[in-house]
């Protein structure tokens, strides 16, 4: 597949997620709540956890901001369902390295629609956008 029909195809999921995001909304028993924001330029974020047994059992947010930083949290809350804790935290640590250009093991590691918003790695002012739903789960996951 050409550069170009890749970018597409990875915008068209970044705007899929942000028009009908997945896990949009709030955890109301038993749950972990982290709220965060980028200043820079007013995302913020309402992240709800809900932890059991070493695993996210359930991850929900809310929030509004840009289009990458609610496909992102629609993407997380996806793909950090179900993990163990650690696990949630390494796949975080992957999306940082992606998100600064570094390489991963992608043989290993499928991010699925995750690896749309590697292109976010061109634009560094987009950086925090991208990984502030990240930063919120992270903060969750730790303060358990």
């Amino acid at each position: 597949m050409s550069f170009n029909n890749l970018d597409t195809l990875y915008r068209q999921v970044i705007m899929d997620h942000y028009k009908n995001p997945r896990n949009k909304g709030a955890i109301e028993s038993d749950s972990i709540t982290v709220d965060m924001n980028n200043p820079t330029c007013g995302d913020r974020i309402h992240l709800t956890l809900q932890l059991e047994d070493g695993k996210v059992k359930d991850a929900k947010f809310d929030g509004e901001g840009c289009s990458i930083s609610m496909a992102s949290a629609s993407m997380m809350t996806q793909a950090v369902k179900g993990l163990e804790v650690d696990k949630a935290v390494q796949l975080s640590q992957i999306f940082y390295d992606m998100m600064l250009g570094k390489d991963y093991d992608d043989e290993t590691i499928d991010l699925g629609d995750i690896e749309a918003l590697q292109g976010v790695a061109k634009f560094p002012a987009r950086i925090k956008c991208a990984t502030l739903a990240w930063k919120a789960m992270e903060k969750g996951v730790k303060s358990e």
